[in-house]
């Protein structure tokens, strides 16, 4: 991997640590564009489903830069909402991808968790229907201070679980994320629930890329990495994936370099 300052394994879960966030997502946006190129040159159509947050600010932007793909074959999902927030909010994880890629790339589709339903139980049965159609081939994702994988913090998190999406209960360290990362002025003002797609549903896309910079995720990485595979740190179930990536930058790898 190009300009990689390290390169290792841990068990199944490949890691590259760069010098900086750009970086990072840069190459991580490079790995994702050889694997959506070499899948639509055997493929109709590519499924992507794409992280939102400030982590991914630098690999999102970067998505829209790389050149040689055929967006018009691909289609996109967005990972996880809150609940109550408007649709046009820029507090809506919806809305926040769709100013950052979804509006900038022309996608065959784009679909939305809708964060206004009048049944929540329906829109998550509706959505779930949307992913079960067919093969997930990329998860972009990344990992939250408390270990979680899109909402699935360590409380609600199941590596069995039996439903593609549900409603979650966010817990404090994950909501207190949100005010770290600039996305609320206080815990108050973040929502309590939130929609999100399940694990399983996850870990069965082809290829996972996990973009994780930052000085603040660097005690997840290393339970992520150096931690018992298990719920109460729910990225380390990454390392049984058949084919993912985890993109680091210096900071957020510190403590396991």
């Amino acid at each position: 991997m190009s300009n990689a300052i390290s390169i290792f394994n841990v068990e199944k879960l490949k890691v590259n640590v760069y010098s900086d966030r750009r970086s990072t997502g840069k190459q991580a946006a490079s790995v994702v564009r050889d694997r959506i190129g070499g899948l639509l040159s055997h493929e109709e159509n590519v499924r992507i489903i794409f992280a939102a947050g400030p982590s991914q600010n630098e690999f999102l932007e970067e998505m829209t830069l790389v050149e040689g793909i055929d967006w018009s074959r691909v289609v996109a999902f967005h990972l996880d909402e809150y609940v109550g927030v408007r649709k046009d909010s820029k507090d809506s994880w919806g809305n926040f991808l769709k100013e950052r890629i979804f509006a900038k790339l022309n996608f065959k589709e784009i679909h939305y968790l809708n964060p206004e339903p009048t049944d929540l139980t329906k829109e998550c049965e509706r959505y779930a229907a949307l992913i079960k159609e067919a093969p997930i081939d990329i998860v972009c994702l990344g990992i939250g201070e408390n270990c979680h994988i899109a909402f699935n913090d360590p409380g609600v998190a199941n590596f069995s679980d039996p439903r593609v999406v549900k409603v979650v209960d966010l817990d404090q360290t994950c909501r207190q994320q949100q005010v770290n990362d600039g996305c609320f002025t206080s815990v108050a003002d973040v929502p309590k629930q939130a929609m999100t797609m399940t694990i399983p549903p996850l870990l069965s896309a082809h290829f996972l890329s996990v973009v994780v910079p930052g000085p603040t995720k660097s005690t997840a990485v290393f339970r992520t990495l150096k931690g018992e595979i298990s719920t109460n740190c729910p990225a380390s179930i990454l390392r049984r994936h058949e084919d993912a990536v985890l993109f680091l930058d210096v900071d957020s790898a510190s403590k396991v370099l």
